[in-house]
């Protein structure tokens, strides 16, 4: 692979990761999406980004979930619908002046919400089996990569 695009490739999976660390913090932007694209992304140019995400303790555990089909855990899902539901509150009560506006975000916070209240429920880690965290990943060419 050529120095440009392994450079272009680990620099579209550090936005992902920017993304999705903004998503951690603003709830109506996803998390989860954003980390599996910058998976792929570091794949495809860098094993040592690769693993420094799928290893990270906290975005890992993202990856890891979708990946095993685990769910979001309910204090995880709680706190999500709950940030979403504040920030689009004060957004529509302090930021926006139009009415059809605040139906539109009221529209997206219960959409969102509907969402997230289908996404399956993890069961806590203490129920988990217990798996060595490398095995849990699998190797990193499941990503879709090259070595680097």
């Amino acid at each position: 692979m050529s120095r440009i695009r392994r450079v272009l490739w680990i620099g579209a999976g550090t936005l992902c990761v920017a993304l999705a660390l903004v998503g951690i913090l603003a709830p109506i932007l996803p998390t989860t999406p954003f980390l599996l694209l910058a998976a792929v992304c570091y794949g495809r140019s860098s094993q040592r980004f690769l693993h420094w995400l799928l290893t990270n303790r906290w975005f890992g555990v993202y990856i890891q979930n979708y990946r095993e089909g685990r769910g979001l855990p309910p204090r995880e899902k709680a706190l999500t619908i709950l940030g979403l539901w504040l920030t689009i509150g004060v957004s529509a009560v302090y930021v926006v002046s139009q009415w059809w506006l605040r139906l539109v975000l009221v529209a997206v916070a219960l959409g969102v919400t509907i969402h997230l209240l289908r996404i399956r429920t993890a069961r806590p880690e203490s129920d988990e089996p217990n798996v060595a965290r490398s095995r849990a990943y699998g190797s990193p060419s499941e990503m879709g990569g090259e070595s680097s």
